[in-house]
């Protein structure tokens, strides 16, 4: 599938720019859930067009390439900067900007909990836990870097939107075979997938899954005030990203300063858990606001000096 086939919102008058523009900066961050633009030039900054989410079973660059191509639309922009999930060992700046050719000058490519980082505490030190589809927590010292956890759905990616509908899913199972606790989550399984018997079989063959059963976050969410299982979740889930958190906080000797990122957070019972769990583990932490989000971030990593903690995260060309 090509960008513009995944381009969501076709309607330019919504977007800076014009068809063909001169850019002095194009932002771009993401992952599997979605891509978000930004676009600075000549007439100011604003939102560019957004895109469905990277495929994880199929190469990372040439995607990102397609999602900057659509969203220059045969312009040129000085700086192209991306944070993104998913990085490859062989994925690079360099790499990324000999795709683009010659419609970008300089290339920054980041993971995508350094544009978190950024867009919630800019440079400042503490920690930054991101957890939508996935799950990542980036701790910053004063001289050192630490990532935690974002090991993806299948082996890691604790607290985040996929681990929460997993278990979501799980409990329905549980409850279907009489060995766990019934759960209105049944009744919203049944509506979606029918026979509860086939509902492994529907998941595992759908080529969405992922973003498929993280969707079941929402519903989780919705229910945890008067299920006890979708409570049971929700503070499980708090306290898994409090302890990636804590972890990245103490490991880096970092201020004791943290910040939330994702839309698992909007669900409170997992707000609540987080700050009460991380509390425990780290006596004295503050629990601040994000400044912005991941898409600030990724606009911010033209201001990242080189020799700080955080250059060591930013790949650049040229």
């Amino acid at each position: 599938m090509s960008a513009s086939d995944r381009h969501r919102d076709p309607d330019d008058s919504r977007h800076l720019g014009h068809s063909g523009g001169q850019y002095q900066l194009l932002a771009l961050d993401g992952g599997q859930s979605g891509m978000r633009t930004l676009l600075a030039g000549p007439e100011g900054s604003g939102g560019g067009p957004e895109f469905s989410g990277i495929r994880s079973d199929l190469p990372l660059l040439p995607q990102v390439r397609d999602i900057i191509v659509a969203s220059l639309d045969g312009g040129y922009a000085d700086t192209v900067a991306v944070g993104i999930s998913g990085l490859g060992e062989t994925d690079s700046a360099s790499e990324l900007k000999l795709l683009l050719g010659d419609s970008v000058g300089r290339v920054l490519l980041a993971h995508d909990s350094a544009t978190s980082y950024l867009g919630a505490l800019g440079a400042r030190e503490g920690a930054v836990v991101a957890a939508g589809t996935g799950a990542v927590t980036l701790a910053v010292g004063p001289e050192f870097v630490r990532r935690v956890d974002g090991w993806g759905h299948l082996l890691g990616d604790a607290g985040s939107g996929f681990w929460i509908g997993r278990e979501a899913l799980s409990a329905v199972l549980r409850a279907h075979d009489g060995r766990g606790e019934p759960t209105a989550l049944t009744e919203l399984a049944v509506a979606e997938f029918g026979d509860l018997s086939q509902l492994y079989l529907k998941v595992q063959a759908d080529p969405g899954r992922v973003a498929r059963i993280a969707s079941w976050a929402r519903r989780v969410s919705e229910l945890a005030p008067t299920d006890p299982v979708c409570a049971g979740i929700s503070a499980a889930a708090g306290r898994e990203l409090a302890t990636s958190v804590a972890s990245g906080l103490l490991s880096v000797h970092a201020e004791p300063v943290a910040s939330t990122a994702g839309n698992v957070f909007l669900n409170p019972l997992v707000a609540t858990s987080f700050a009460e769990h991380l509390g425990e583990l780290v006596p004295g932490v503050t629990v601040r606001q994000a400044d912005g989000s991941g898409l600030d971030g990724a606009a911010r990593l033209a201001e990242v000096q080189p020799g700080t903690a955080l250059d060591a995260l930013l790949d650049r060309a040229p």
